[in-house]
């Protein structure tokens, strides 16, 4: 029996194309910046996102967090919502790397409100951490891959400028935002100081994230990645993974979103419950009486690999992706109505 991954958009393989490109990268080595694949892609990259120029590093939890090691300093306090990527799942690197605290606010699928966003700044004072920064997360992960509205970004920007803060953008999933909606991505990075997007999620690539912001931020990020050890020498291999997936696997992002759709629909018809709307790869479903723990194991053994969500412990997340077909989908629910009928 074929297993059919349905855990995260990170297990793609490369396509023989992108194998292709990587065996054919021009390298050199990117900590002296003279990889010309590594230069080429940050420079595609930060015209994408509008931003003056970019730095390629080895992970999301990298990028995000020499995005926020930029914008803050000790004792800072960023705000941002409860379920962030940046503070749920980087083991602490916040406040081990760069002695910085979080301010949370449990917001509406991980969309922050700009109300609730100005009532948690700080007020200046002596006993008061001082409010740097605001993360946003688009998609959410934690809120089923939702998808921020741009006038909330825009209305998010303005504040974040008015009360003189940075606002980092969490853009792992930012293409899948852009194929959901029509936006482009300088659009949605267009408020935010740094930007963080990644390349092995729906894109398919095998490793890699990227920081864009002004020149001189990415050139602190620059030095902030070697403290961190994310200098790779000749990563031209892998960046050439990651400009074969900007140019060729973006435009085929809304198939995993209807098959997501697709799959979501029918695990309604099983009985499932939705807690959110599926806008894009991530699938968020519940069975009542059954702990997503036991669920996913005995799914396992039908071949069908799906995590616990962590938040709650019926909630079992499957995410869509590249390697996923429409009829592994199909095949995927009929295995996943077999676990059902026989527990």
């Amino acid at each position: 029996m074929t297993p059919i991954d349905l855990r995260s958009d990170t297990v793609t393989r490369p396509t023989a194309a992108m194998r292709e490109a990587m065996a054919r990268a021009e390298v050199g080595d990117d900590v002296y910046g003279e990889d010309p694949t590594v230069n080429l892609l940050q420079q595609e990259v930060a015209a994408l996102l509008g931003k003056e120029a970019a730095l390629f590093v080895p992970s999301g939890t990298m990028a995000n967090q020499v995005s926020l090691g930029v914008l803050t300093r000790p004792g800072d306090e960023i705000v941002c919502d409860a379920g962030a990527h940046c503070i749920s799942f980087e083991s602490g690197a916040l406040a081990a790397l760069w002695g910085v605290q979080a301010r949370t606010i449990a917001a509406d699928r991980g969309l922050l409100d700009p109300v609730e966003v100005e009532a948690a700044i700080r007020p200046a004072g002596d006993v008061f951490p001082r409010t740097r920064a605001v993360a946003l997360e688009n998609t959410h992960n934690r809120g089923g891959g939702a998808v921020y509205p741009l006038e909330r970004i825009r209305a998010l920007g303005e504040l974040a400028r008015r009360r003189g803060l940075h606002l980092h953008l969490d853009g792992a999933r930012l293409w899948n935002a852009c194929a959901a909606t029509g936006i482009a991505p300088a659009e949605y990075a267009r408020e935010a100081t740094t930007v963080s997007v990644c390349l092995s999620k729906g894109l398919g690539a095998p490793a890699g994230s990227l920081v864009a912001g002004s020149r001189d931020l990415v050139a602190e990020a620059r030095r902030l990645r070697k403290r961190l050890g994310g200098g790779m020498r000749q990563a031209g291999v892998l960046a050439a993974a990651g400009l074969h997936a900007l140019r060729n696997h973006r435009g085929r992002l809304a198939e995993d979103h209807a098959n997501a759709r697709r799959l979501a629909d029918g695990l309604t018809e099983l009985g499932g419950l939705l807690p959110f709307p599926v806008e894009t790869n991530l699938v968020f479903v519940a069975f009542t009486g059954r702990s997503a723990a036991d669920l996913s194991a005995r799914l396992a053994s039908e071949g069908v690999l799906a995590n616990p969500e962590g938040s709650r412990p019926e909630l079992l997340r499957l995410v869509t992706h590249l390697d996923v077909s429409r009829a592994q989908v199909d095949d995927a629910l009929a295995r996943i109505a077999r676990v059902l009928r026989a527990a």
